[in-house]
């Protein structure tokens, strides 16, 4: 059984920073792609970010230079650095497991999810 859990979720004041994480178990994360959505109320749930190598990543244009991911494949866990956080990041976070090809930002191409982390910045 394949269990993604996020977390590190919360509120931060605008230009503030957060960092995420997402730990899988039951499925080695090595040589696969993983990423981080986001979804606000009343909107589709949106790719924020990438990662197959440190020289594979992709993210939004709206958190280019602001938020960073990352892979530790020995603790089988993904990142998100988030900085200089706007209230428009405001939104539910889910992290992604085993991308199956296509556009990364496609949430149809990922076979695995987990239940989400609350990120909240007020202005």
């Amino acid at each position: 059984q394949v269990t993604v859990v996020e977390s590190g979720g919360g509120s931060a004041q605008a230009g503030g920073s957060l960092r995420l994480s997402c730990i899988v178990s039951g499925l080695s994360i090595v040589e696969k792609t993983m990423a981080w959505f986001r979804q606000a109320p009343g909107k589709e749930r949106e790719g924020v970010s990438s990662i197959w190598s440190a020289m594979d990543i992709d993210y939004a244009d709206s958190v280019k230079g602001r938020f960073t991911i990352s892979r530790d494949n020995a603790k089988n866990t993904v990142y998100l650095q988030m900085n200089s956080l706007k209230p428009e990041d405001t939104a539910m976070y889910y992290c992604a497991a085993e991308f199956k090809g296509g556009m990364w930002y496609d949430p149809r191409k990922y076979n695995y999810w987990g239940q989400g982390t609350q990120v909240t910045v007020s202005s």
